[in-house]
């Protein structure tokens, strides 16, 4: 299997179980979660688009690396799963460890 699909899934298993089992932020039942995600899909979309498109790449990605998968237009999935794991895991990093200073 590619590293970078590899390295992804280890990242999205890693955040998810980090937050069930020690942050226990709630954060995956929570709405502005989602929101947020969803907000930060529609943005990467056109920015990841734009910079891995075929026709003009900006960014350029070794094809024995990644699955090859590419959805929607160019964008590698590999970048969803990244994006997810590390906006998931700044999240609960702020809010497990962010408040301390409030308190």
């Amino acid at each position: 299997m590619p590293e970078y699909t590899v390295l992804t899934l280890i990242g999205i298993v890693a955040v998810v179980v980090w937050e069930l089992a020690w942050a226990r932020t709630g954060i995956f039942s929570s709405a502005r979660y989602w929101l947020t995600m969803a907000i930060v899909f529609f943005f990467q979309i056109w920015v990841d688009g734009w910079l891995t498109k075929l026709s003009a790449p900006i960014v350029i990605y070794e094809p024995t690396e990644f699955s090859g998968i590419r959805f929607p237009w160019d964008i590698p999935i590999e970048d969803f799963g990244f994006g997810f794991a590390m906006i998931t895991f700044t999240i609960i990093c702020w809010i497990k460890f962010g408040h301390r200073e409030a308190r």
